[in-house]
């Protein structure tokens, strides 16, 4: 509802596995975000093709805005214990083909980044909750 997500960009893209955005505008600047939540890896969901997870860094309870989207099954993500693996908290419904295009773009450095960063910008223009 507070647009956090508006002109924020996929800032990393690996085919064969994710892309991930939601924390960066098109300039690389870092969005403000609310405080982490805790991690809640445990939920009975699991890292399938078209799920959507908080990315995180290596404190597991570290989640802010930044989610990916597996584009394959990816079970190595499942947590195994209550401080691992990374938080599956919906899948897309509709539009997966535009993610099967976004995992396809060619890629490089960018910003801060020293790899997979798509060469020509994927924005998000709005994102909007649906009832």
């Amino acid at each position: 509802k507070d647009k956090q997500y508006d002109g924020t960009i996929f800032h990393r893209v690996i085919p064969n596995f994710m892309v991930q955005g939601g924390g960066y505008n098109a300039k690389y600047d870092e969005k403000i975000t609310r405080p982490p939540v805790p991690l809640e890896a445990l939920n009975g969901l699991k890292h399938e093709t078209g799920t959507i997870a908080m990315a995180r860094t290596n404190d597991p309870n570290s989640a802010k805005a930044q989610f990916f989207v597996n584009v394959k099954e990816n079970p190595f993500l499942n947590a195994k214990g209550s401080s691992d693996g990374y938080t599956v908290f919906g899948r897309v419904v509709s539009g997966m083909e535009t993610i099967q295009k976004i995992k396809e773009v060619p890629t490089g450095s960018g910003g801060p980044f020293p790899t997979d960063v798509p060469k020509t910008p994927v924005v998000i223009n709005s994102a909007t909750l649906v009832k």
